[in-house]
């Protein structure tokens, strides 16, 4: 199984972490009983500028979950068939040589899903396997192209497309004033990306996916997630998630290679979800990295935020087109999320 093409989206409003910071602080009015505050968790994220769906003052007249969730359909849709359409040009597959198609998201919630509403925007196939995959939060780039890869192991000679969509800004909350929801309001941005994933008897190029791991934390549910209610997603969002993977992630990592018979002086890359920074200096800990193995993840959390599920792929896609590992080099793709739990990829560059 190899990993063809990888390709992001974004909606077409970005604005600075200071333009956002201070419409943030309007937004709230107020109810932010000491706006310092803001800046600085917000100056602490280590993000420079994000994506939104809305230009800003959309945010304000937004009043329910229900006009929030059909601007994600709205928004997921354009960007998402933008994301398939740009992974696709490059290998020379058209919408309709795709097998199956997964797509996962946190941020919101329909039925026809995006999947079956993207067959009819973009001629997709109508004998298409359809896999739409909810709740896996960030670690669902990760675990979706893992998913891909178990279908086209067992269809080797089809095609399966991932995409990722997540448009975390539409879930804001004017009445949430908790630590959490103030570092995520700061932290978090929006997109798609979409990642080809091909099996062994498809002449198509790429790192190929030599094993996968999934490993879920018994009794963790409260560390990272959603609470939802009549006003949509509240988030979940422990402090001690540095703390959780700097406990497991290297232990991990160590079970997943020794099966494969390797270890991780046998790893040359690293891709991985851009978490925070708190996150990857913890992902940094657990597995004594060296500081320029993760550089493709500062950047990215740098550029654009976290995009939840999204993130990881945006890396890959980062790797793949400008940082790409000598032939051979075998690499760890990866990602945490709510379970808590983590997901491993071993590759072949």
């Amino acid at each position: 199984m190899r990993i063809a093409s990888v390709a992001g989206a974004f909606p077409k409003y970005y604005y600075s972490q200071e333009v956002l910071s201070a419409a943030l602080k309007q937004y709230w009015g107020d109810r932010l009983k000491n706006p310092d505050v803001l800046d600085r968790l917000h100056a602490n994220v280590n993000v420079r500028g994000r994506y939104m769906s809305l230009p800003l003052e959309g945010y304000y007249s937004m009043t329910s979950w229900g006009e929030a969730n059909n601007k994600w359909i709205e928004t997921g849709l354009d960007i998402g068939e933008q994301a398939i359409a740009t992974a696709l040009k490059p290998i020379g597959l058209a919408a309709r040589d795709l097998d199956a198609i997964f797509v996962v998201s946190v941020t919101g919630i329909a039925s026809p899903s995006l999947d079956a509403r993207l067959i009819n925007r973009m001629g997709l196939c109508a004998n298409i396997k359809r896999n739409p995959i909810f709740g896996l939060g960030c670690v669902a780039g990760a675990a979706g192209i893992s998913r891909a890869a178990d279908y086209v192991r067992a269809f080797p000679g089809q095609t399966a497309v991932l995409l990722a969509v997540e448009l975390c800004s539409l879930t804001i909350q004017r009445d949430d004033l908790s630590v959490a929801n103030l570092i995520s309001a700061g932290l978090f941005g929006d997109g798609a990306a979409a990642a080809i994933v091909t099996g062994d008897e498809r002449d198509i190029q790429g790192p190929e996916i030599l094993a996968t791991r999934s490993t879920f934390y018994p009794n963790s549910e409260r560390t990272m997630g959603w609470d939802i209610s009549e006003k949509g997603f509240q988030i979940v969002l422990s402090p001690g998630v540095p703390d959780v993977i700097k406990e497991h992630l290297g232990q991990d990592l160590s079970l997943f290679l020794s099966d494969m018979g390797l270890s991780k002086k046998d790893i040359g890359s690293w891709v991985f979800h851009t978490g925070g920074p708190k996150v990857l200096e913890a992902v940094e800990a657990a597995l004594e990295l060296p500081d320029e193995a993760l550089q493709a993840s500062w950047d990215c959390l740098a550029n654009v935020g976290n995009i939840s599920s999204v993130s990881v792929l945006l890396v890959l896609e980062d790797v793949m087109a400008n940082r790409r590992p000598e032939p051979g080099t075998l690499g760890i793709l990866g990602a945490m999320g709510p379970g808590f739990c983590s997901e491993l990829l071993l590759l072949k560059w």
